[in-house]
Formats: structure tokens, sequence, C-alpha cells
């Protein structure tokens, strides 16, 4: 085994930022299952659960966002199969925010469906939390920090305080463990290309980064930029992607939003 990670590491150092993600995707894969994933969702949902976590009882919503996500899975299943992909709406209009858990459960707060201005930007985050499962970012931090044995037992539930820890960083947080800058550009960039491959304007994912940092001073989207820095350079990246591939998608939906934005509470 160590021959075997010290050989990585040596090819590792010689990649390239993708072929890097692609080598750390089939290491992270080695080590955690699809089904362990699958699993340490399930617990983190649960603890999510017992946090009094509130999960917005709202069929109008909840179709709507569905429906999103279920026009950018069959994308994400390009890159990555066998993901059984979930959405849950968060009744929480003060914050602007979405994260992912592994396993591919997908969660955005009400508040961040005010926040957006049309339904590109809603899509190109979604986008971007897909990307987080795609390229299994959550399993990839997780080993690193805690170590396979402890990531296995609270896969299997014998873990209960750290998959807690777990939960109250997700809803404090907004996320698992903190993403560092190449896995945030990677996961920008799934939610640009699967946004412009389901027909909605990839800019959108830029524009809502741009809103966060004009309004950045107000509390509603603190959440957001403390776990997804909306730098220049973010943005920046986003149109050279959209130039470079040629993404030409137009869809705003912004009369959408706007319809089921009036159906959200918003206290």
């Amino acid at each position: 085994m160590r021959s075997t990670l010290l050989a990585v590491v040596a090819v590792l150092s010689s990649c390239t930022m993708m072929q890097r993600s692609q080598t750390e995707q089939l290491v992270a894969a080695s080590l955690i299952s699809d089904a362990q994933e699958t699993e340490l969702g399930f617990q983190v949902h649960e603890e999510l659960k017992k946090e009094n976590t509130k999960f917005l009882n709202n069929p109008d919503v909840g179709f709507y966002v569905g429906g999103l996500v279920n026009k950018l899975t069959p994308q994400a299943e390009q890159d990555r199969g066998g993901v059984k992909w979930q959405y849950f709406v968060i009744d929480d209009p003060k914050t602007v925010n979405a994260f992912a858990t592994p396993g591919g459960r997908i969660y955005v707060y009400t508040g961040l469906l005010l926040a957006a201005e049309n339904e590109a930007e809603v899509v190109g985050v979604l986008g971007h939390e897909l990307g987080h499962v795609v390229a299994r970012h959550s399993a990839r931090q997780l080993v690193a920090a805690k170590g396979l044995e402890t990531v296995s037992a609270m896969a299997l539930g014998k873990d209960p305080a750290d998959v807690a820890l777990l939960a109250a960083a997700l809803v404090g947080k907004g996320t698992i463990m903190a993403y560092g800058r190449d896995m945030e550009l990677e996961a920008d960039r799934y939610g640009a290309k699967y946004a412009n491959a389901t027909g909605y304007a990839p800019q959108g994912l830029a524009s809502f980064f741009q809103k966060l940092q004009a309004q950045g001073e107000a509390p509603a989207f603190l959440t957001f930029l403390s776990t997804h820095p909306a730098n220049s350079e973010r943005i920046e990246k986003i149109n050279a992607q959209i130039a470079a591939n040629g993404y030409q998608s137009t869809e705003l939906g912004a009369a959408s939003l706007k319809a089921i934005q009036a159906r959200i509470p918003k206290s």
C-alpha cells in the first residue's frame, strides 16, 4: 500500500490540474465506494433532521427545484454514473446557500432561490454542487482530514459523533469540509458546463457571484460568501471557459423563477 501511495504522489507531482483531479478521483473511488458515499450521505441527512433542519413542505417549490436538478443530472451522469441523486429544499429565507453531501444529495436554501435574479443563476449554482459530487470532493477531503477508517465507520453509522459534527458544519457553513481553490474552480467549470448543456446561459454562475460580491456586506449573503469565495479570479475563469468552449446557450428563465419566488415564505 505504501509503495502504491508513493507512486500516486509521484504521478500527481507531474500532472496538470485536470489530470491531477482525475487521478485523485480514481484514488478516492478506490478508497470509498459509491455505496459507502451513499450511506454516508444518508447518515448526514438523518443527523440534519436531528439538528431540526427545517425542510420546506411546499410541493410547488419542491417540484420546481426537482425539475431543475433533473435537467442537470443526465449531464452529470456522463461524468460520473451510478449516483443516486436526491434534492431537498431548506426553509430558511435568510440564508443564501446550497450544498451537496456524498452520494448525491443536493440541498438548496430558500434564501438562495429568493436572492437569484433568474433561473440560469440557480442552475449554475446547482450545477456547481453537482460538480462537487461528480469530482468526489467530499470523499477526497474527508479521507485526507479524518482517515479511511473513520470515514468508513461514519458511513456505517458507527461514529455518530463525527457525523453529528459534519451535520452541524453543514448547517452552519454549508460545506462538509472547506474546499480548496482548485476544487472550487473545478466545481465552477462543471456548473457552467452543465448549465450550457441544458440550454441555460452559463454566465448565470458568474453573474450570481458578481451579485454576491456587490451585496457582500448584507447578512443574507455572508454564508455563501464564507464557503464559496466569489472573487474576480473565479468570475474571470468562468467567462474564459465560456469563450474557450464556445458556449452559446441563452435561456435565463427569469419569469419562471419570479413565479416560484412568489410561493416561497419570506419569513
